[in-house]
């Protein structure tokens, strides 16, 4: 299976979360995916260019473009994780860890709001709560590296021989 063959396949597939990818399906639309991103940044900042006063390089063909194979590449993702016999949910820990975190610092910033409400020098807890929160923001950033590495060695085992809990072998 090559590019365009994979390409479109994944695309045909748009909402298929069931069955299983080969590792050259997914992996060759991955590199579509990048390869086309790659072009659209370049078309955006010679059509749109860049804003001189913050440097951003904001155009809407990529961003177009990545909204539209969101759903695409995270199926392809998802069959993937199936055909090495892993479940698919596996493929959305890294977003729900960062909802975990923003929930727990918003959490966090409410809690403090509150105390320092009810101290007379307020200064006596921004200490503790600066350092709950780069503890915690240190603990994350782990735990999405180790998360990032697990998913690309999920995403790069052999396909599981014969049919498994997922279904036949992708054909």
């Amino acid at each position: 299976m090559g590019l365009i063959e994979s390409s479109r396949v994944c695309l045909k597939k748009y909402f298929v979360f069931s069955g299983r990818a080969s590792r050259p399906e997914y992996w060759w639309f991955v590199l579509f995916v990048v390869i086309v991103s790659v072009l659209l940044s370049v078309v955006d900042a010679t059509v749109f260019g860049a804003n001189l006063e913050t440097g951003d390089r904001s155009g809407p063909l990529n961003s177009i473009f990545q909204l539209m194979v969101l759903v695409p590449l995270l199926a392809a993702g998802w069959r993937r994780l199936h055909d090495s016999g892993r479940p698919g949910w596996y493929l959305l820990l890294p977003a729900a860890l960062s909802l975990a975190t923003t929930f727990m610092l918003l959490g966090g910033v409410a809690v403090f709001s509150v105390l320092e409400t009810g101290v007379e020098d307020p200064d006596t807890l921004r200490r503790p709560a600066e350092f709950l929160g780069g503890i915690g923001l240190m603990v994350v950033v782990v735990l999405q590296v180790v998360l990032a590495i697990m998913m690309i060695w999920w995403l790069t085992r052999p396909s599981e021989e014969g049919t498994n809990a997922y279904g036949p072998p992708p054909a």
